[in-house]
């Protein structure tokens, strides 16, 4: 590591009392090592991706993305396939990168790991969906993407609660949605990695998970994913029952492996999510939504795939 620059967002939802008084510390921490370093304030997803690629161009060869997920995830959209190196300073609501990276949460503790540690290349998946404007877009993601109940989730959350509320307002939410939510099904076609076998399927929810410890009540939410893995971990939910994702989540707390009856776990490279045909005359179909590391992008239909060797992180 030689020019770093580290890009912090003051809405990300972390509730640290002297984040910026932090940062100043690390700044310290990287000069005395050699670094040539610099903080740049980002206000918005525009900005991260505009002072990310600034940052490149002016020879950064480390990121610091401080923040949450939100962050990170506006950060690769321009460090992906490049050779610049991501790292993490936890600063945000769920952290779940970081805690599959096993990253220490004190922010200076987090940059004198990401000085010692060895460049890594992961995969990153990528996501094609519709905006709100219903403008094709694409975006990469390192943790997971999902369309259906997830998405509405964050559809539903609004931003300043979450700031205000942190997790606390992720799980009141889920639970009222549980409770309240009316499933609505679409259609999903998926290739089975490593064969040739296409499968199809009607489902409430689809997620496509990259990475095995989410931290938190959840921990490890779709067994088998790994960022060392060159695809992506599908939680293919076929059921409209409430008891079956309930009993999914709890498997999950509990560290057990029920199989659950709807709801499969596969491996692949690609998948396709599409509205269901209407029938004739019917009513036009309500949206369903499409996020991608807790952000939410828009709607069906969507394209996933699998990009190998598409990001470097100090880890």
């Amino acid at each position: 590591m030689r020019k770093a620059a580290l890009l912090y967002n003051p809405e990300s939802g972390g509730r640290r009392p002297r984040p910026q008084a932090d940062l100043e510390s690390v700044l310290q921490l990287l000069r005395t090592a050699g670094v040539e370093a610099k903080l740049v304030l980002s206000q918005s997803r525009e900005d991260a991706g505009e002072h990310t690629r600034q940052a490149i161009a002016s020879g950064c060869d480390t990121i610091f993305a401080s923040g949450g997920d939100g962050t990170i995830h506006n950060i690769i959209q321009s460090l992906a396939m490049s050779p610049v190196a991501l790292a993490i300073l936890p600063m945000g609501t769920a952290n779940v990168l970081a805690h599959d990276l096993n990253l220490p949460f004190d922010v200076i503790a987090a940059a004198k790991a990401a000085l010692r540690a060895s460049p890594r290349r992961v995969a990153l998946g990528r996501i094609q969906y519709l905006d709100f404007d219903g403008k094709p877009g694409t975006r990469f993601f390192i943790a997971v993407a999902g369309i259906g109940v997830d998405a509405h989730l964050f559809y539903k959350l609004h931003a300043g609660r979450k700031r205000r509320l942190g997790m606390t307002a992720y799980y009141a939410k889920a639970w009222r949605l549980w409770l309240t939510y009316r499933m609505r099904h679409f259609w999903v076609e998926y290739l089975v990695a490593g064969t040739d076998e296409r499968r199809s399927a009607r489902v409430t929810e689809l997620m496509a998970v990259r990475i095995r410890n989410f931290g938190g009540v959840l921990h490890e939410f779709a067994p088998g994913a790994s960022l060392d893995r060159d695809d992506l971990r599908l939680i293919v939910c076929r059921t409209a029952s409430r008891a079956a994702y309930l009993a999914y989540v709890t498997r999950g707390l509990l560290r057990q492996k029920w199989s659950i009856p709807g709801i499969d776990l596969v491996y692949s490279n690609k998948v396709s999510c599409q509205y269901l045909p209407d029938p004739a005359n019917a009513a036009p179909h309500q949206k369903i939504y499409a996020e991608a590391d807790g952000e939410l992008l828009g709607t069906l239909p969507v394209e996933m795939t699998i990009v190998p060797n598409a990001l470097t992180l100090l880890a």
